[in-house]
């Protein structure tokens, strides 16, 4: 049995449009959807999806689920908006560990 991070540690607000692509016009975002969420705004050196390296400025962990493709843009707790660079879903099968989908943003 697999269980979700506790909502008591979700003590914070993001609001996720996701990337669905490019347009003629410049990038496509979904609906912008409110998640509950733990935000650490500190800098940080990650690799993107590319592989290559840059700097994420915020750290986003939610429950597990979460639809936020690289390139979302997501709005933080503080009311900056940024982009997400890359999305990892945590999960430990038998693991007594909570599954989470934690989103690394620029």
């Amino acid at each position: 049995m697999t269980t979700s991070v506790p909502g008591w540690l979700l003590r914070h607000r993001v609001r996720v449009e996701p990337y669905l692509g490019d347009s003629a016009y410049g990038p496509r975002y979904g609906p912008p959807a409110e998640h509950r969420a733990l935000v650490s705004e500190s800098v940080r050196t990650v690799r993107d999806r590319t592989g290559r390296e840059t700097t994420s400025t915020a750290q986003v962990i939610t429950r597990p689920g979460l639809t936020c493709p690289p390139d979302s843009r997501v709005t933080l707790p503080s009311g900056r908006t940024t982009r997400a660079l890359t999305v990892a879903h945590h999960t430990a099968p038998g693991l007594p560990v909570p599954a989470s989908t934690e989103v690394m943003c620029e």
